[in-house]
């Protein structure tokens, strides 16, 4: 077992084409970030420009995977692993490109949540969405199609919340000694990190599962931005219209321009 740095955070960002959202994940990163951490990023074979813009930051340590003809969690899970190999401080954050943070204390909270209980894996949400807190709740309590796949779904496991990786925290220690990976068990509809949480409470570790709502104080996600900024993914064209919408609406503000703007970040 390797030796861990305490009181520390590795970030990990796995990248496929997307370098504006990378650009504002990092850029955020480097804002508002005061707690001890480094940053992990890993480009899942992107060839593009997104790629280029990584090789100029000096302050990332950049992982690239050419030739990776992964896709979906299996893609995401693997790049991960590869960061989590890497990793020696106390803590592991696993987040995606179309995450950004939006206030200063933000890591200091989130490190503070996986430390409430002692031998805690992981802290995070199920899902974070920006939408008003009125619509989804409703949707939460009038989703019949979801009742209906959790019923009949085979594998008892689907049918649990589990933290997703989009902007969780996890205990680097415990999951080195578990052998726990975010690609574990990637098959039958489930996702990446979702076998690992399963296991987790299963071996009878704790996990700090934090709201939505709370987690959207410090931290923004644009779901499936990925997704809809590459026509290879196939995604409905209402998802495709929302997530657009939120996009600009996002990148309008003032707060997301001016991080935009600020090319010092990035030294």
């Amino acid at each position: 077992m390797k030796q861990l740095i305490k009181n520390k955070v590795t970030i990990c960002i796995v990248n496929y084409k997307t370098e504006e959202l990378i650009r504002l994940c990092l850029r955020s990163i480097r804002k508002y970030t005061k707690y001890p951490y480094e940053v992990i990023v890993v480009d899942n074979n992107s060839e593009d420009s997104s790629l280029d813009y990584l090789r100029t930051i000096p302050w990332i340590k950049l992982i690239e995977r050419p030739g990776v003809e992964l896709s979906g969690s299996m893609a995401q899970g693997t790049a991960l692993d590869l960061g989590l190999q890497r990793c020696n401080t106390e803590f592991f954050i696993g987040m995606h490109t179309d995450t950004f943070v939006h206030k200063k204390d933000w890591l200091d909270w989130l490190v503070n949540e996986i430390k409430r209980k002692k031998n805690t894996a992981c802290a995070g949400s199920g899902k974070l969405d920006l939408k008003p807190r009125w619509q989804v709740l409703l949707k939460k309590y009038t989703d019949y199609k979801k009742w209906m796949r959790e019923l009949k779904s085979d594998n008892p496991d689907k049918k649990k919340f589990y933290i997703r990786a989009i902007c969780a925290i996890y205990n680097t220690e415990i999951l080195l000694k578990e052998n726990l990976t975010f690609s574990m068990e990637v098959k039958n509809g489930m996702t990446c990190a979702q076998e690992m949480y399963v296991q987790m409470v299963k071996r009878g570790f704790n996990t700090n599962a934090i709201s939505d709502f709370k987690m959207s104080e410090y931290v923004y996600h644009l779901a499936h931005a990925t997704m809809v900024l590459n026509p290879e993914f196939k995604v409905r064209d209402k998802t495709d219209r929302n997530c657009k919408k939120k996009m600009e609406k996002i990148f309008n503000t003032k707060e997301v321009q001016d991080v935009m703007k600020d090319c010092s970040l990035d030294k």
